[in-house]
């Protein structure tokens, strides 16, 4: 098998003028591309133009006039290391998850063993129908990794979720998906992510803005790198990665026990979550009514984690944390650093644009306990994950 080829499906579906640049992108990364035009896809993209960038006749139909282009469906699982469908309109959603085989892409679909990667793109109410989560959950179940699509003005005229994500973000999640090096292999990592929520009454909690999203993106790395992987989460909705153990906790207390109570296990962790300082002395029993006057609440701090961590921690442990700063970032950062002990800090300004909470990219400095330090540029979480394992690898490597 050829551990270079990528079958890449296009179904209809006004994202499919993309599907040019994402040939093109994956062959300056030298993959072998293999197009197949779902009947759809061809009123959007025509074969010539996929067939000259990918340098290969494009499929278009299931059944031919000889007897290999009736089999081909099957002959080429043999081939292919990655199937990739982008755009992925909510009728192929359905297919793949329901197993119907009534053309080329669907019949290789269901004969394929390779991962399967798929980026979805159609109209907002479309993406959000019930019919279509379900779908996409059930893919998720499989295995079937889900590129998102991103938010902006849709074809259609509508501001929302349901565009293409751009070429460039899904050639690098194939990169991602089939890099041959499981440098982390055989590390355990546990990982924690979100916020947490601390109960104020029985409706109200004080929480921060914090998304998840980074911590999942290392969780994800990881286990693509090899290492075994615990992700530790407070409330967030991203979903849960195939193939981590998900812990999902709420308060602070909650994160500590679920962290301190696996420490012993595992190799490296990594203090992604955005954990309260401070809670409210006590929960209400009831909702809290308001009136005119003010309201006064008394908060104390919660457990340090990183402390605890530390206290505890093995010296072929490795330890790494997060400081979200909107000033002085290189002081406080290294003042955590040596304050907590820890290997390896991540900080990030969030009051920049793009960079820390609710978003999909950062920017951040990595700093070490032995005294060097990385400035990176503004990147997708996911990029910033590989940075991250990295400087963790490197960083084990010289001890």
């Amino acid at each position: 098998m050829s551990a270079k080829k990528v079958v890449l499906g296009v179904t209809g579906c006004i994202g499919a003028y993309k599907s040019a640049e994402l040939v093109r992108g994956l062959k300056k990364r030298g993959y072998e591309v293999q197009v197949i035009l779902t009947k759809n896809a061809r009123e959007f993209v025509t074969p010539l133009t996929l067939e000259t960038l990918s340098e290969l006749p494009v499929i278009t139909e299931l059944f031919g006039p000889v007897r290999e282009e009736g089999i081909r469906h099957i002959s080429l699982t043999e081939e292919c290391a990655l199937f990739l469908v982008a755009p992925c309109s909510a009728d192929v959603v359905a297919k793949l998850a329901l197993g119907i085989a009534d053309d080329f892409l669907s019949a290789f679909a269901l004969a394929n063993r390779a991962p399967t990667m798929i980026a979805p793109a159609m109209n907002t109410n479309m993406l959000e129908h019930p019919a279509v989560a379900q779908n996409l959950e059930t893919l998720r179940s499989r295995g079937v990794e889900v590129v998102e699509p991103g938010e902006g003005w849709l074809a259609c005229g509508w501001m929302g979720k349901g565009r293409l994500a751009e070429p460039e973000e899904i050639v690098r999640r194939v990169e991602a998906r089939l890099a041959t090096s499981r440098d982390l292999d055989g590390l355990r990592f546990l990982v924690s992510a979100g916020p947490t929520a601390e109960p104020l009454d029985p409706v109200r909690v004080l929480t921060n803005r914090s998304s998840g999203k980074m911590g999942f993106r290392i969780a994800e790395r990881a286990r693509d790198r090899g290492a075994k992987v615990i992700l530790v989460s407070g409330p967030s909705a991203e979903r849960a990665p195939h193939g981590v153990d998900v812990l999902h906790v709420q308060t602070a207390a909650q994160m500590k026990d679920a962290i301190l109570g696996r420490l012993d296990a595992v190799d490296v962790v990594v203090m992604a979550a955005a954990v309260a300082d401070y809670r409210p002395e006590s929960e209400a029993p009831q909702k809290i009514k308001k009136d005119e006057k003010p309201l006064t609440l008394k908060l104390v701090r919660t457990d340090d984690i990183l402390v605890a961590i530390a206290s505890r921690r093995t010296k072929d442990q490795t330890i790494v944390g997060f400081a979200a700063e909107t000033e002085a970032l290189e002081r406080n950062a290294r003042e955590k650093l040596a304050k907590k002990r820890l290997d390896l800090i991540v900080g990030n300004d969030v009051s920049r644009p793009n960079s820390g909470f609710e978003v999909d990219t950062n920017e951040a400095s990595l700093f070490r306990a032995d005294g060097g330090a990385r400035k990176l540029p503004l990147m997708s979480k996911l990029a910033l994950a590989d940075e991250i394992l990295d400087e963790i690898r490197d960083y084990r490597g010289r001890r």
